[in-house]
């Protein structure tokens, strides 16, 4: 039975939750434990904002997935594999194959079609501003919210370029503001010293890290249980490998956070 549609036909459902899931790469896969552990105690977002590869984890989790049947679906098609490579004239690295694993598993056309209210974050390159959608074409917007400059592809929507969300917001509650009575996020983006940078994608990763940390702290005192798995600084944002281990120290963490936390 899917729980999700089990708790929203609960009478005794509890105050709104709200939750943020931020950019972290192939670190995002982690948002997934923390929605399972979450869901395991009772907790269940009524209204999701998601970036980067938190936009992604969040799409399946608000089209009505659970958090182990998208982590299945991402074993099965490795969608954040971003191994494949283009002539790097607006950037490195495709989002096509993202783009077909989106749309030959997401239900949804709309955002008005989700099972749960969806808000995915990107950056307005024309207009040089973030901006979050939540209505119209889903797809298109995830991809643009994913999109990390120069390695990636920026998105055309009505004629404006669009790229990764994380540029502005890498944590973005603000879009859950006044909608919900608490407020949960999901940082996967713990930062620490790196030694190991000896080619142009770990620069680049680093370099981006580094640029979209500076909102998170600030955007961290609004929420009433903030999440962030320190032992993900060990995993790489790009680099394809340990997603079942990467999955459990999401939910490990989580467990942990939710066991010293009154509020839940």
């Amino acid at each position: 039975m899917n729980l999700i549609k089990t708790f929203f036909s609960s009478k005794l459902k509890p105050a709104k939750v709200g939750i943020a899931l931020s950019g972290g790469g192939v670190r995002g896969i982690a948002h997934l434990g923390v929605l399972k552990a979450l869901n395991e105690k009772n907790i269940f977002p009524e209204i999701v904002s998601g970036v980067s590869a938190g936009a992604l984890a969040g799409i399946f989790y608000c089209d009505g997935y659970l958090p182990d049947e998208i982590l299945d679906i991402f074993n099965k098609t490795s969608l954040f594999n971003f191994a494949k490579l283009t002539i790097p004239r607006k950037g490195f690295m495709s989002m096509k194959k993202v783009h077909e694993i989106l749309k030959n598993n997401i239900r949804a056309k709309t955002f008005s079609d989700l099972k749960i209210p969806f808000h995915v974050t990107t950056s307005n390159l024309s207009d040089g501003k973030v901006e979050y959608f939540s209505k119209g074409s889903i797809i298109d917007k995830v991809i643009a919210s994913a999109s990390i400059p120069v390695l990636f592809k920026p998105v055309n929507i009505n004629g404006n370029i669009y790229v990764d969300g994380g540029i502005f917001d890498n944590l973005p509650i603000n879009p859950l503001k006044g909608k919900c009575d608490k407020i949960i996020a999901s940082h996967v983006n713990p930062l620490g010293k790196e030694v190991d940078l000896d080619g142009i994608l770990d620069v680049a990763e680093r370099t981006f890290h580094l640029a979209i940390a500076s909102s998170v702290h600030e955007n961290s005192k609004h929420c009433n249980l903030f999440i962030e798995p320190k032992d993900l600084i060990n995993y790489s944002l790009l680099k394809l490998e340990n997603i079942d281990e990467i999955f459990q120290i999401g939910y490990d963490s989580t467990i942990k956070i939710l066991k010293s936390n009154n509020d839940f």
